[in-house]
């Protein structure tokens, strides 16, 4: 019946990308959008929800995800996906960090199937020079059409953890050694293939050789409250600035897509704006909320990352590049790592790099972002959603709110103020680099593919294996 459907919004202010926002009724069945109406005249639905005024966006895609690294996938799927759908992301992408051959990435994909309360696609990481072949396999046979290379892992800073294998929970750290050669044939093949790359973007020469000086010269139990910025000069912008160069000619020469993950320096993304204005490649841009809202000067070992967090100038400058359309896409880089894991011995050095963020990825960028005036409520909805969806070949199935398209949506009240805990959180991690800090502007329903997921602050735990995998059209 035209006038019927399983779930009816009403009274909604929905904000549809590169449209506006609309104020209107949004009818779904079947786990897709069958329409606005703005009358509810003889609409007969299976549940309503009643919006109130609120705004509906797009759910959240975060193109930047890593789980089962710390925890094997069957667990951490169930425990990150409920994170991201507290956050209202419906669609995370995982980074997969195999040290076999892709061929065996089907176990990783079945596991996740009964695992996910949200969809989920996949990237996958090419750490040895035999996975190269394995490029034209995973786009053909799996749909993944995205392949990132960590340009930092060579030298004596070349070891990576890699993801558990199912059942299993004993850490897996790796070496690995990219040189320049492994770097060109990867964006060669994967060009070939119409594959994008996703560069992770630091010279190990220059970080190794900083990083080996200063823990010559530093006493490591003296610098728990300054070493963030410690760590900063050991792998500094410069050496951002020296892969994208080299990355960026090496796209031109194959005409490659390139995609720089967790930019969060002011150097870095003008060397990608240089790179682009080159011509003969697509390049695309993503920063992360740890560099709209942190920088070196923070007190707390637990915010190390790579990239590091900068000054409050590069963070200007992350807000600038979201505003007027440099950047992309907002990606959390989140880790599921605890707090007693993550700190090591207790020093800059044993601190393990990455944390968790995907439940706070929205908020912030409501709260600090739309509350506190930088950027605006249709911007967000393009940098946290439609954008990936389009770069992802996701689009239209997901990344919009119109007919035919996925019903992955958000409700958010803007004005709902939640001081951030490890409770609320949900995941794995046992803490946040924004814990304790009031965000104003939440998710209040999160809905994937029609489903009530999140409604309240409340997972409904039956939709546990609800997320399914979803293919890349790129």
């Amino acid at each position: 019946m035209q006038n019927s459907c399983d779930l009816l919004i009403t009274d909604a202010k929905v904000v549809v990308p590169k449209v506006g926002m609309i104020e209107t009724n949004i009818m779904i069945e079947g786990g897709r959008v069958k329409g606005f109406q703005h009358s509810l005249n003889n609409i007969q639905t299976s549940k309503k929800i009643n919006a109130q005024g609120k705004y509906v966006l797009p759910g959240v895609i975060d193109p930047h995800v890593h789980y089962g690294v710390y925890t094997p996938v069957e667990e951490a799927a169930k425990s990150e996906s409920r994170s991201a759908a507290i956050g209202g992301v419906t669609t995370m992408m995982r980074m997969l960090r195999l040290f076999a051959s892709y061929h065996n990435i089907r176990e990783h994909i079945d596991w996740g199937q009964t695992s996910h309360f949200v969809d989920y696609s996949i990237h996958a990481s090419i750490l040895k020079r035999d996975q190269i072949q394995d490029i034209q396999h995973l786009k053909k046979d799996y749909g993944i059409g995205s392949v990132k290379i960590y340009t930092n892992l060579d030298k004596d800073i070349g070891r990576i953890l890699i993801d558990l294998e199912p059942g299993t929970h004993e850490l897996m750290e790796r070496p690995v050694n990219i040189d320049d050669k492994m770097i060109s044939d990867i964006i060669r093949e994967a060009s070939t293939q119409g594959s994008l790359v996703l560069v992770h973007a630091e010279d190990p020469v220059v970080c190794s050789l900083l990083e080996n000086e200063n823990r010559k010269l530093i006493d490591p139990s003296k610098i728990s409250k300054t070493g963030l910025k410690i760590w900063s000069k050991c792998r500094p912008p410069k050496s951002e600035a020296k892969v994208i160069y080299k990355t960026g000619k090496l796209a031109r020469k194959f005409g490659s897509k390139l995609y720089f993950v967790h930019i969060g320096s002011r150097l870095a993304l003008d060397s990608i704006l240089k790179e682009r204005e080159k011509g003969n490649s697509t390049i695309y841009v993503e920063t992360c909320p740890h560099y709209l809202t942190h920088t070196e000067d923070f007190p707390q070992l637990l915010a190390k990352v790579v990239p590091p967090l900068r000054t409050k100038e590069d963070t200007q400058s992350m807000w600038s590049g979201l505003v007027n359309g440099v950047i992309d896409t907002v990606g959390s880089d989140h880790v599921a790592n605890r707090l007693s894991i993550k700190l090591g011995g207790g020093d800059l050095w044993s601190t393990k790099a990455g944390f968790p963020g995907i439940a706070t990825l929205l908020p912030v960028m409501l709260s600090k972002g739309v509350n506190e005036g930088r950027i605006s409520l249709e911007r967000v909805v393009e940098v946290t959603s439609y954008n990936a969806a389009k770069i992802f070949g996701l689009y239209p199935r997901k990344g919009t709110i119109e007919r035919s398209a996925d019903a992955d949506l958000v409700i958010v009240d803007l004005n709902l103020v939640q001081k951030v805990t490890p409770e609320i959180l949900q995941s794995h991690s046992d803490y946040s680099i924004y814990d304790g800090w009031d965000l104003q502007g939440w998710p209040i329903y999160t809905i994937v593919r029609g489903r009530v997921i999140v409604e309240n602050g409340q997972v409904d735990e039956n939709a546990c294996g609800h997320g399914k995998f979803i293919h890349q059209a790129c």
